[in-house]
């Protein structure tokens, strides 16, 4: 969050008290029966909401105090909750339901013990009953809309997300593709020009005849194409990013996340694809982790191993995910599961029974991969 959004919120949330203030002690001030005392119990009472965003509770039992004190000792007309109101409405906003109705509970009893006649304090007490609860249900109702619009937004990421990374994945296949196709017709058939053009240029210089200008300028071009053409090879196959773990931590870390890397075994070159596959599927725990775990703590552990010839990477966070509903896998976790099995490997991902995500991945080193 910008620190302009911030001085905004802060304004919004003085202005709101403010208002609120103005309104009570505007009404107090046309009532007789209000003394100093009852003024200032309005205006601390009002001037709390200022802070309920920092701490909606404290701002609850504030204003249910200084609210119920005030009609205890001025006897005032229903507006008198209006500082309570808020204080309710915005705690219901962030899940605490409980506390807002037994704040509002605690009000209407001090309003009703302090009324001047039973007509007057019922109907008055049934008209505040109905302003707590609906300061109660629009709380609740702001905080699931909220919560929707954050779902929407975090699918809406998760989507773009996916599809850039299906998009390059498709143009990485692609460029195998071509590259097979390439290797497999043009190297082959450059190939035997170079040496044909080769074969006929020794024989000419065998026998004292003058090569022919064509036939050097054949050589000379299947050869410079040759070299062009790997050149092209090179640049086709190179469809996945270079890196190491470490550099994945690292950027983690510059991003503002609390991230711990463990290397233990004899750390060695790795084969291409596992090398390919172990920085994937690092990159994707992190991104995972950043997105869903909160302010949580990462730890990254790659293992060598000593002879059984696997590379284990654990990838743990402390976040909010919860055993009991388990997330439905997306293109990064199906992705990351295919890479392994595609290297005979073997993938858990899943909550963590203490709290928290878990990303284990098994690699064998000793086959042969391409």
């Amino acid at each position: 969050m910008s620190g302009r959004q911030v001085d905004r919120r802060v304004l919004a949330d003085v202005v709101l008290a403010a208002v609120v203030g103005a309104l009570g002690m505007g009404v107090a001030a046309f009532d007789d029966a209000t003394d100093a005392v009852g003024l200032t119990l309005i205006a601390l009472a009002s001037a709390s909401l200022a802070l309920h965003r920092a701490a909606p509770r404290a701002v609850l039992a504030a204003a249910t105090l200084l609210g119920t004190a005030y009609v205890v000792h001025a006897h005032p007309g229903p507006l008198s909750a209006l500082p309570v109101l808020g204080a309710v409405h915005t705690a219901a906003r962030v899940g605490h339901r409980g506390l807002a109705a037994a704040a509002s509970t605690v009000f209407l009893a001090g309003y009703v013990a302090t009324g001047p006649g039973t007509q007057e304090v019922a109907e008055r007490a049934g008209l505040l009953a109905g302003w707590f609860l609906c300061a109660v249900v629009t709380g609740l109702a702001d905080r699931n809309w909220q919560a929707y619009l954050r779902q929407t937004e975090e699918r809406a990421q998760e989507a773009e997300r996916t599809r850039e990374e299906a998009a390059l994945r498709r143009a990485g296949e692609e460029r195998l593709r071509i590259a097979r196709e390439l290797h497999d017709s043009l190297t082959h058939s450059i190939s035997i020009v170079k040496l044909q053009a080769g074969v006929a240029v020794h024989l000419a210089r065998k026998r004292g005849e003058e090569v022919p200008p064509a036939l050097l300028a054949i050589q000379e071009a299947s050869g410079e194409a040759m070299r062009e053409l790997r050149s092209a090879l090179q640049v086709l196959r190179a469809d996945e990013p270079s890196g190491t773990p470490a550099l994945l931590v690292e950027r983690a870390r510059a991003a503002g996340l609390a991230v711990e890397l463990t290397v233990t075994g004899d750390e060695r070159p790795l084969p291409r694809a596992v090398d390919r596959a172990a920085y994937r599927i690092v990159q994707e725990a992190l991104t995972n982790a950043a997105r869903h775990a909160g302010p949580a703590k990462i730890t990254v552990r790659v293992d060598y191993g000593g002879g059984d010839g696997e590379l284990t990477i654990d990838v743990d966070d402390d976040g909010a995910a919860d055993p009991a509903r388990p997330p439905v896998p997306g293109t990064g976790l199906t992705g990351m599961r295919e890479r392994v099995t595609a290297l005979g490997g073997t993938l858990r991902a899943a909550p963590r029974a203490e709290g928290g995500f878990a990303v284990r991945a098994r690699l064998p080193m000793g086959g042969r991969y391409e």
